[in-house]
């Protein structure tokens, strides 16, 4: 007889041991220093900033936003596979206690994310409202339209349509955000009406799922399969992922723009990866992201010398990150048969991640020119090159074998 309880233990068990081993590799020494530094300089400004905080700043639309995102992220995590369309389908009148763990699993593990929010905006509540002791009752209610959240998020893949989907998540997203704004007010009046309004579109989604024929097993297969693919894009930044399927993106502008290498057999590798780090779905928008999010800390951090640690601390997240843009076609036999010498591949990569680093370091440096911190740029530009020259061509040169 079919025991799906028993089910779900081994196939969390499967996914456990999976994410553990990768687990391993991304907090790493590298990434440990990394976040340590991040936490410990956040915290330290954060502190600072909340000593002088604005009489008026708007502390309600800050926590009742964050909070109530937090409330609505709630993704359901099934841990379905493809070859269960074909094996499961028969059984999915017994699959009860299965997709009951599973909600259960989606909570607990989203826990931490609830957890961070509520810390972090802890001592901007606090330095707001000093008069207040409410907080832990906001946190409590936050947890109780989590679950909700989650229960209407799993109805709702009963339907197929997107568009059906994202429309009952932006409203409950709304409404959410709406009752953490009041609630945080103080207006218990309209705390309770958007509430209700809530509880509306909330037994609505039940009803219609109940008359919905079953579970759309392909769409929960592609929602889980796309998750874990997030999380092997992750991973992929500290080890190689096997299981990791890239995504192509034509991007034809970009790539006629990066593409300009001389017609010669010697820069084979170059054109194949600039070319990959275009067009592949991971390494471009990782090194863009992280542009940004350290020309954002640069231009906010108020000390030259706090700028110049996060310029050269997200010079070297990115030249890290970067390595395994050398093993993208590892299998891939092409390379193997390409008429060209193999010592060209490595160097091409070295070169290709100097050239990154090297923009990345100008960008960095014309942050600080509007705020006239001259020095500051000439600084990041020096250090930067040099930094990029050592790290690239003493620890990543090493590490491409």
């Amino acid at each position: 007889m079919f025991d799906s309880h028993a089910f779900f233990k081994n196939r969390f068990s499967e996914h456990l041991k999976e994410t553990s081993r990768y687990l391993r590799y991304i907090f790493n020494g590298h990434t440990a220093i990394a976040m340590l530094f991040f936490i410990s300089a956040v915290a330290v400004y954060y502190q600072q900033w909340i000593a002088d905080l604005p009489a008026n700043f708007p502390t309600a639309w800050v926590v009742g936003i964050a909070f109530g995102l937090a409330a609505s992220y709630s993704p359901v995590r099934t841990l379905l596979k493809e070859p269960d369309l074909v094996f499961l389908i028969a059984a999915e009148s017994k699959m009860n206690a299965y997709f009951r763990n599973a909600l259960l699993y989606s909570f607990v593990i989203q826990l931490y994310l609830l957890l961070i929010v509520a810390a972090a905006l802890a001592p901007l509540y606090s330095a707001t409202y000093p008069e207040r002791e409410s907080y832990l009752l906001t946190v409590l209610v936050m947890l109780v339209f989590k679950v909700w959240n989650l229960l209407a998020n799993w109805w709702m893949l009963k339907f197929r349509a997107s568009s059906i989907r994202q429309t009952d998540l932006i409203t409950r997203t709304v409404l959410t955000v709406a009752v953490f704004y009041f609630l945080i007010l103080g207006d218990l009046i309209l705390t309770a009406v958007t509430t209700g309004l809530y509880m509306v579109v909330f037994l609505y989604d039940y009803t219609i799922s109940r008359k919905q024929a079953g579970v759309v097993w392909d769409l929960l297969v592609q929602k889980d399969r796309n998750r874990m693919q997030t999380f092997y894009r992750i991973a992929n930044m500290a080890t190689d992922v096997p299981h990791l399927k890239s995504k192509v993106k034509r991007r034809q502008w970009l790539t006629s723009i990066v593409s300009r290498v001389p017609f010669q057999n010697k820069h084979t590798f170059n054109y194949l990866y600039r070319i990959t780090f275009v067009r592949s779905g991971d390494y471009l928008g990782m090194y863009v992201r992280l542009i940004v999010i350290g020309g954002l800390f640069i231009y906010f951090v108020p000390h030259v010398w706090m700028k110049i640690l996060f310029g050269l601390l997200f010079l070297y997240m990115s030249s890290f990150q970067m390595m395994t843009l050398y093993h993208q076609h590892r299998t891939i036999m092409w390379l193997d048969l390409y008429p060209v010498d193999p010592k060209w591949r490595k160097h091409a990569v070295i070169k290709w991640l100097f050239q990154l680093g090297l923009i990345q370091t100008v960008l960095f440096a014309i942050v600080f020119l509007p705020l006239q911190e001259f020095v500051g740029a000439g600084i990041i530009l020096v250090g930067g090159f040099i930094f990029n020259y050592l790290f690239i061509n003493g620890y990543v040169k090493k590490k491409l074998v």
